[in-house]
């Protein structure tokens, strides 16, 4: 089943580099999943292609206006059915491996990329089924979320990796868990050398060190982000 991902934004060249290299590249290649990128702009329909306005109530900022996710929105629902429609915001549930295995799942994904200061809410109130925030900070605009989402989605599509790039066994995929530390060529570097235990080729030892060094790992990384 191929996937396809439609992403909608008011500054579409901001997705073209990172949607067309690497892994997501390899993977539209490989005809895993097509994404589609519209511009908020060609649906706006006065002389200036005004997609912003002042929001209602004063402060500070400009707000996209409703008109143009609507009619792009629903002009789009006419097409497919999707599974996800997903509004990037700070409001949003945490993002995490679980809901990336989630999405990994669909047919079909929205994404409605915010901007400025953000979107006019009856977007989210009618369109949105899941909001997505990728932590706790701002963004100059949900474009950055969007890659974000996109990137930890595709990469698990089967087919996508390589056998030596395999996600099966990533940090966080089999729960709250942290991988073991990795080393490669030469053994020793800058005065610092490789565990002497990755180097004796006895394998329940090396087992052995890879789960005490995840378990540490993940411990100090629990107490860091304050999860224990």
């Amino acid at each position: 089943m191929k996937m396809r991902i439609d992403v909608i934004s008011a500054v579409p060249d901001s997705l073209v580099s990172p949607l067309n290299t690497s892994i997501i590249k390899r993977a539209q290649e490989r005809k895993k999943v097509e994404i589609y990128v519209h511009n908020l702009r060609d649906y706006a329909h006065d002389k200036h292609k005004q997609i912003d306005d002042k929001p209602f109530g004063g402060g500070s900022g400009m707000l996209l206006k409703p008109e143009p996710f609507f009619e792009c929105i629903d002009k789009l629902l006419t097409e497919r059915k999707y599974d996800h429609v997903i509004f990037p915001s700070p409001g949003g549930k945490f993002y995490d491996q679980k809901i990336a295995n989630k999405f990994s799942l669909a047919k079909n994904i929205l994404i409605i990329a915010g901007h400025y200061k953000g979107i006019d809410d009856r977007v989210r109130q009618k369109y949105a089924t899941d909001e997505i925030s990728i932590g706790r900070y701002i963004l100059t605009g949900g474009e950055i979320a969007a890659i974000v989402i996109i990137d930890s989605v595709v990469r698990l599509l089967p087919g996508v990796l390589n056998d030596s790039e395999s996600a099966l066994n990533d940090s966080l995929m089999d729960g709250d868990v942290i991988e073991a530390p990795y080393f490669t060529r030469p053994a020793q570097y800058s005065g610092i050398s490789i565990p002497e235990v990755l180097l004796s080729g006895n394998e329940k030892k090396i087992k052995e060190w890879k789960e005490e060094q995840s378990k540490i790992l993940t411990d100090k990384w629990k107490k860091i982000n304050k999860l224990e």
